[in-house]
Formats: structure tokens, sequence, C-alpha cells
């Protein structure tokens, strides 16, 4: 049976979305991560000294969600945290986390690299643009 919703390009960019989360996170599961711990893993990386606050902004998890995230990553020793002000921590990766990030950017980059095989040749180079475009809300 054809799926009448496969014509709605938000139908379909969704289902998408979750084919490609469950793939990954199906990747990621040897190292005991999932796709949300890898990106906050890159954004500490990638911002050293980001406070708690503003990576959960970023990355758009839930305030009440972020403190026990947090305390998960700090717990199995890949990140520390270091109070800022009274109400401000940043985050740090630990030299355990930096190990374990390099092993889940190999998993990453496979994971896009079959992503993109899907793709036809010619329509690689538009992928990111028009996922870009439909992510910046405030695009023409």
């Amino acid at each position: 049976m054809k799926d009448p919703l496969a014509n709605l390009a938000g139908y379909v960019l969704r289902r998408a979305s979750a084919v490609a989360l469950a793939e990954l996170n199906q990747r990621l599961a040897p190292l005991s991560l999932r796709h949300a711990d890898v990106a906050m893993l890159m954004l500490i990386e990638s911002v050293p000294g980001i406070t708690q606050s503003h990576a959960g902004r970023v990355l758009d998890i839930q305030r009440a969600n972020m403190a026990p995230f947090v305390a998960r990553l700090e717990g199995r020793g890949v990140i520390e945290r270091r109070q800022v002000d009274r109400r401000s921590q940043a985050l740090a990766l630990t030299k355990r986390g930096r190990a374990l990030l390099g092993k889940a950017r190999r998993v990453v980059a496979a994971h896009e690299a079959t992503l993109l095989k899907r793709v036809p040749v010619k329509l690689r180079p538009m992928v990111l643009p028009i996922l870009m475009a439909l992510w910046d809300r405030d695009a023409p």
C-alpha cells in the first residue's frame, strides 16, 4: 500500500530523520552512546567552557532534562563541570571524553557516508543546503 502522506515534505522529512537517527543510535550503541550524547560532546569540544544552560539552548534540550543528561555524562567520566558563578556551570571534556568522542566521530562519519550513498550523486551537494534552508526559520 502506498503511503498517502508521502507527498508531504514535512512528513517525509520527519520519517527520514527518524530512520537516520535510529540507524545512528544503533551504530553508536557499542560505545554506549546516543546521538544526543555525541552532539553534546562535539559541542563541548568546539566551545570549551560552554555553560550548561547555553549548551542546552544550542542543542534544544529542555531545561528540566539538561541536569540529568549532563549528570549522566559526568557519571561516565566523559565530561566535567566547573562552577562559573553561583548559577552557571561550565562544561569540559575529560581525557576519557576526548577519546570516546574520537571513536564516536568515526562512527558518525561512516553513518553520514552511508546516508549520502542513498542520494543520487548529482543531488548530494544539495542535501545540506536544502536541509539548512528548511531549518532556518529566517530564510526568505
